[in-house]
């Protein structure tokens, strides 16, 4: 008989025992010898059994489906790290019989979520983006469901993967200042991400370790339009600044630019460096010192933890993978 059409009742009726036997063996719950479990387990390996996930999934009150919650309104800049993630996402699903559900979310419009939820459609979710005031992560603990951050959130009792942005931000940063680098401008995005808040803590440490003061008039957010991003380099040239650093590659691109518009050569001029990489930079001229992350790993491990998790094992509370410093030809230290 073909593996792929062996059911519970084939394996009950070959071995002589009952379907409730071979599905505890399969589950490894309920009461069963250990001598007929290792019988029932031997035969399902030699012939190559692969229990019906719809079966197995109603025995064990599981969905065996994980939930990945991405931003409706994300646009062709973000995709890269959201391919990349999800990538990682559904590689380490499907190698532990999981499939992966994707529900788009724009904004604090959490109806799709909500209607996954009450038709108890999985059995976790994954949420993409961290907000400030998140009402996916509310509704996710009123409902008791299982679910994991992929990135940082201020609610300490929230499982969490993300990469280290404020250590890389600030290694980045720091290695600026000790290479003489004076007066260094910030721009970045909208403060509603918990993302770039925590990218100008790094900003905000390297100087703080590097003893220098910090004028906050050179520290211009919430820039999420290429408007206010031309409007805030403006800002900084006037100011005088030495280099400016992007929280990320759509503000590093239009910087670049607004640059390029003036004339104003990099690095001999200004010196730009981005706190994220991307196929954006990958073009850039002169090419752009960065800090690189690896999505694809980040979305393995937040799924790993998500699973281990439903499964009732111990989980750490916050995991921070690390990043990689990409020294190019945008800033003038070696």
């Amino acid at each position: 008989m073909r593996s792929d059409k062996m059911t519970i009742a084939d394996v009950a009726e070959a071995l002589q025992v009952s379907k409730t036997t071979v599905s505890r063996a399969i589950s490894g719950k309920g009461r069963i010898g250990d001598a007929t479990r290792q019988r029932v387990l031997a035969y399902i390996e030699a012939n190559d059994y692969k229990p019906n996930v719809i079966a197995k999934g109603l025995a064990q009150k599981k969905t065996y489906n994980i939930a990945l919650v991405i931003p409706g309104d994300c646009n062709l800049v973000d995709m890269p790290f959201f391919q990349n993630s999800m990538q990682g996402i559904c590689e380490e699903a499907s190698a532990n019989d999981y499939d992966v559900m994707l529900v788009p979310v724009t904004g604090s419009h959490s109806d799709n979520l909500a209607r996954m939820i009450a038709n108890n459609k999985v059995d976790g979710v994954i949420l993409s983006r961290s907000l400030v005031k998140d009402t996916n992560a509310v509704l996710l603990k009123e409902a008791h469901l299982p679910f994991v951050m992929m990135g940082t959130s201020r609610d300490a009792k929230i499982l969490q993967v993300d990469n280290d942005h404020r250590a890389g931000c600030s290694a980045l940063v720091s290695r600026m200042l000790h290479s003489g680098t004076a007066r260094i401008g910030l721009i970045g995005g909208s403060r509603n991400y918990v993302v770039n808040r925590t990218r100008k803590q790094g900003y905000e440490d390297a100087f703080h370790a590097a003893g220098k003061v910090l004028d906050t008039a050179l520290m211009i957010e919430d820039c999420d339009s290429v408007a206010k991003i031309e409007s805030a380099a403006a800002k900084l040239l006037q100011a005088g600044i030495g280099a400016v650093v992007c929280m990320d590659d759509l503000i590093c691109a239009v910087v670049l630019q607004v640059l390029a518009d003036r004339n104003i050569a990099v690095p001999q001029q200004i010196q730009v460096a981005s706190f994220y990489d991307s196929t954006l930079l990958r073009t850039a001229k002169p090419a752009v010192t960065s800090l690189l992350f690896d999505d694809r790993a980040l979305g393995a491990l937040t799924c790993k933890v998500l699973l281990q998790y439903i499964q009732g094992e111990e989980v750490e509370q916050k995991t921070l993978l690390g990043y990689e410093l990409a020294v190019r030809e945008s800033t003038l230290f070696d």
